[in-house]
């Protein structure tokens, strides 16, 4: 096609001008010759001519097609597959017979075949190529792994202290390659079980059924929240690298204030906040239900998950809760998540990210939104320069801080110590550029620079209320990710921040973890 042709053009590496290089030029043959495969010409060569002028310092090269005859694919074979049946291995291929060859498309089913983690070992190659028949018959041969696997782990990080780690699956549950599992967590930060079902095949190579149930504890300074329910999700997965989805989450939500808090409740205007955000202020609980459709986009397009150097990912996300579905929340949520890497070198790499969410309680009832939706900044990746769940509207207006509408007020001190707790906010602005250098080795430094903020609503963001941290950070590249460390200053503090009782003065956190911020 006319506009692959002229990718082609602006694709090979080879530049005039530049020195001749021969696996330049090994290079773009292999380019012309694999986009013919990818249009039905699975025999097609393409040979290079060479000439050099007068003076033998240049030289001119001419790439011709020997495109060969117009095929289509034919039968499949599958070989070597024991307690997974062939049809299972069948309809996760990308083509079907009568269709027109490419070579792409046994590339992208190799890749399905293998991330169904099934398969120790995936290969697709045409029967007989030297026949160069019209009808390309291809053979699938497997091996498989084990369907069963427990994974134990444990960890240390800066914020969440201890955690360990333990999970069972089973990718072959009942046949089908259905896969199943539970996990289950415990750290300082959040703890709970997770249970999981999914059903690749679900009407369509493209779209799978999973399933979700969970209960779930999440610990912030001035409260805890426990989820109770289960989410049902379709996804389709047009490609490696794009997937919509469509959801439908029940839950019980459970949020308690600290006890810490609880105690000081009615000595402060911390009652009237928390009562405003709609807790029962005899119990210190919030309880309901949330029943709400979901819709989420992804697409990436990066080089490495673990650590990528050039590429993009995009995250978006819209909730409705309660409106169409009876339960206690009523809110619309809607969030972005976007990240974006560029290799300058091979030791530079510059990366990016930009976070926008916003949750809007139906009738501007705070009540409508539960505390486990709310949003909070800070913490290893995102405003290092303050903790996790320190960044967000305090529970009073401390002295030149934050009242619970995210506002800054200079009012005298007149509540005690306790007040000044991040509650959490419904709207989020972040923002993070980053500068990966590799120094030697496995071994890596990197600065940063953190902005973001979150406010009650939406009405109350604004530019120049953000917060902002800078600070250098090291790495060091393992089998499992790079191990990290960074150190986080703020360049314009919280006043009046309080975590766990006592008042938040310096300036500074250090954050150890494994994996990049983002």
């Amino acid at each position: 096609p006319a506009r692959h042709l002229e990718k082609l053009r602006r694709d090979v590496p080879l530049t005039s001008g530049t020195p001749r290089d021969r696996q330049l030029v090994l290079a773009t043959r292999d380019l012309a010759q694999n986009e013919l495969r990818d249009h039905g010409y699975p025999y097609a060569r393409v040979v290079e001519a060479e000439t050099l002028d007068a003076t033998g310092k240049q030289a001119r090269l001419v790439f011709a097609a020997e495109p060969g005859i117009l095929a289509h694919f034919g039968p499949v074979v599958v070989e070597k597959n024991k307690s997974v049946s062939a049809n299972v291995i069948a309809r996760e291929l990308d083509y079907k017979p009568g269709d027109l060859y490419s070579r792409s498309a046994i590339q992208n089913a190799q890749r399905r075949l293998y991330g169904m983690a099934l398969f120790q070992f995936v290969d697709i190659k045409p029967i007989d190529p030297d026949k160069q028949e019209a009808e390309v018959r291809t053979r699938v041969t497997v091996a498989e792994g084990k369907h069963q696997r427990v994974n134990l782990g444990a960890g240390y990080g800066s914020e969440e202290h201890g955690r360990i780690d333990a999970e069972y699956r089973h990718v072959n549950f009942f046949g089908a390659a259905r896969s199943a599992g539970v996990h289950a967590r415990w750290s300082s930060l959040d703890r709970g079980v997770r249970l999981d079902l999914n059903q690749p095949y679900f009407f369509d190579p493209h779209l799978s059924l999973g399933g979700e149930a969970q209960r779930w504890y999440t610990f912030t300074p001035a409260y805890e929240s426990v989820v109770t329910g289960a989410k049902v999700t379709v996804l389709h997965r047009s490609g490696p690298q794009t997937s919509v989805s469509l959801s439908m989450t029940g839950e019980r939500n459970t949020s308690s204030i600290a006890d810490s808090v609880l105690k000081n409740l009615d000595k402060s205007r911390l009652r009237n906040a928390f009562i405003a955000l709609g807790l029962d202020p005899g119990t210190g609980k919030q309880e309901g239900t949330l029943s709400s459709f979901g819709v989420d986009l992804q697409r990436t397009t990066t080089d490495n998950l673990l650590n990528p150097r050039r590429g993009y990912q995009v995250a978006f996300h819209a909730e409705e809760a309660g409106v169409l579905l009876p339960g206690t929340f009523n809110y619309y949520a809607v969030s972005v998540d976007s990240r974006s890497y560029r290799s300058l070198g091979e030791r530079l790499v510059m990366a990016g990210r930009l976070q926008l969410g916003d949750i809007s309680a139906v009738d501007g009832i705070a009540a409508n939104v539960p505390f486990s939706r709310k949003y909070f900044l800070g913490g290893a990746s995102a405003l290092r320069g303050w903790g996790r769940y320190e960044v967000s509207p305090l529970s009073h207006p401390p002295t030149g801080g934050q009242s619970t509408d995210g506002q800054s007020t200079g009012g005298p001190p007149t509540d005690p110590p306790i007040g000044g707790l991040p509650i959490g906010g419904n709207s989020l602005l972040a923002f993070t550029a980053e500068a990966r250098a590799t120094v030697r080795g496995s071994l890596g430094l990197v600065f940063f620079l953190d902005a973001g903020n979150v406010w009650a609503d939406f009405s109350g963001m604004a530019l120049n209320d953000l917060r902002y941290a800078i600070g250098p950070g090291v790495r060091y590249q393992t089998p499992v990710g790079p191990v990290r460390f960074d150190f986080g200053y703020q360049l314009n503090p919280i006043d009046g921040l309080v975590i766990e009782g006592k008042p938040q003065t310096h300036r500074w956190r250090l954050h150890f973890s494994i994996g990049e911020a983002f």
